[in-house]
């Protein structure tokens, strides 16, 4: 489908942002809220796990699936535009406890079946959470995951060697950082025309208002560093294999996070199960273009529709 070409106009109910407290942290919130849902999506991002790099994605998933569903999108602890934890650095265990504590606390009421869809890394954390909650989770959907280490990675290899240097990520941090003193016109103009010439206002906007802080990208660099630790464990091939049915995986043709590789593997380990590869060449960070967004959004939406009982009127 040429998602490029035939881009939707989304929907007029926008994504409403708000701060919550899970369990005394302030989380970036992204929801929107169905009048009368019969599943309530719950979306997990990558890492970095600034929420705001998923606003098109999640209107255009609500779009899709025509307000039957509820949407909310949780960021990941001091990933957030003001340092609220003032430096704290957090792990990926941490943040996982995060969202589990996120559902207790504010989905505890929620009477519908949940849809966990998780990015990267954020992959990871869904199949985490499904392990907690197997009686209110319906279904787990992985987009381009992160589930393993990929030797042949350069660009794992080098973040893996600065995120395991204090010294290194502290310099590059401030680096970074350093580019947040000026003027915002300006810093959007470098970033516009650099790294993101496809990417939306959203995505750029987010760039500028939570990459270029020293703790976000402490952050960053720390969870980076904690998630290749634990990568060194195979992924939990019993509980995968347990419940086929109801998790399925999305890669992308070229994505050095999760490679083909982790497909086939996949796909031995657990015959059966859903996976599906994209080859319209959006990239690992779909969600900071339109159409990748709305393409991954569609996807998603299928899947939904196919392997739950929903249906549209």
């Amino acid at each position: 489908m040429g998602a490029d070409s035939h881009l939707l106009p989304k929907s007029t109910k926008s994504a409403n942002f708000r701060l919550c407290n899970v369990s005394g942290y302030k989380s970036e919130i992204l929801e929107i809220h169905s009048v009368a849902p019969i599943l309530h999506v719950l979306l997990v991002p990558g890492n970095p796990g600034v929420i705001l790099f998923y606003k098109d994605f999640v209107e255009f998933l609500y779009e899709q699936l025509e307000g039957t569903a509820s949407i909310t999108a949780i960021g990941h602890i001091s990933h957030t535009r003001k340092n609220w934890e003032h430096g704290r650095l957090f792990s990926l265990e941490e943040q996982i406890n995060h969202k589990v504590d996120f559902i207790r606390e504010e989905l505890q009421n929620v009477e519908v079946p949940i849809v966990l869809v998780g990015h990267s890394i954020g992959s990871y954390i869904a199949i985490e959470i499904f392990k907690r909650f197997p009686e209110k989770v319906k279904y787990c959907i992985g987009l381009y995951p992160f589930l393993t280490m990929n030797p042949e990675s350069k660009t794992q290899l080098v973040i893996g060697k600065i995120s395991e240097s204090r010294i290194l990520s502290t310099v590059l941090c401030y680096l970074i950082a350093s580019l947040g003193l000026l003027p915002v016109p300006i810093l959007r103009f470098i970033i516009r025309n650099s790294m993101a010439k496809s990417w939306s206002a959203d995505a750029v906007d987010a760039t500028c208002s939570h990459l270029s802080q020293y703790h976000v990208m402490r952050n960053v660099f720390y969870m980076a560093m904690t998630e290749f630790r634990k990568f060194a464990e195979a992924p939990d091939w019993t509980f995968i294999r347990e419940r086929k049915a109801q998790i399925s995986f999305l890669f992308g043709d070229d994505d050095h996070w999760g490679p083909l590789q982790v497909l086939e593997e996949i796909s031995k380990q657990v015959p059966g199960i859903a996976v599906a590869v994209e080859r319209e060449k959006h990239t690992h960070g779909f969600s900071c273009t339109e159409a990748g967004s709305l393409w991954v959004a569609r996807h998603v939406v299928d899947l939904i529709k196919s392997q739950t009982s929903l249906t549209t009127q």
